[in-house]
């Protein structure tokens, strides 16, 4: 009888654990660069002006050569410009 209500609550903790991961896997939105949002010290990788060439190195806020990575259709309600 142990076993049974054993076996029973470890079925319960993995469907429960699937459960949690499922709805974030299926939400997965797609990400665009938007360019001149970034604040300092906050952007997602090189400056496309070539000031600096890794993420997290903006220098000042806006700079329009540096990017994050937004959800696609939200970077110009956020006064970006879309990249490639």
């Amino acid at each position: 009888m142990k076993q049974d209500i054993a076996r029973q609550a470890l079925i319960a903790a993995a469907l429960a654990s699937l459960a949690a991961v499922t709805p974030q896997a299926a939400h997965a939105e797609k990400k665009v660069p938007c360019y001149g949002i970034a604040k300092a010290g906050q952007n997602d990788c090189a400056s496309k002006t070539g000031v600096h060439g890794c993420a997290g190195e903006a220098k000042i806020d806006n700079d329009k050569g540096d990017f994050k990575n937004v959800p696609e259709g939200t970077c110009k309600k956020m006064g970006g410009i879309v990249g490639k």
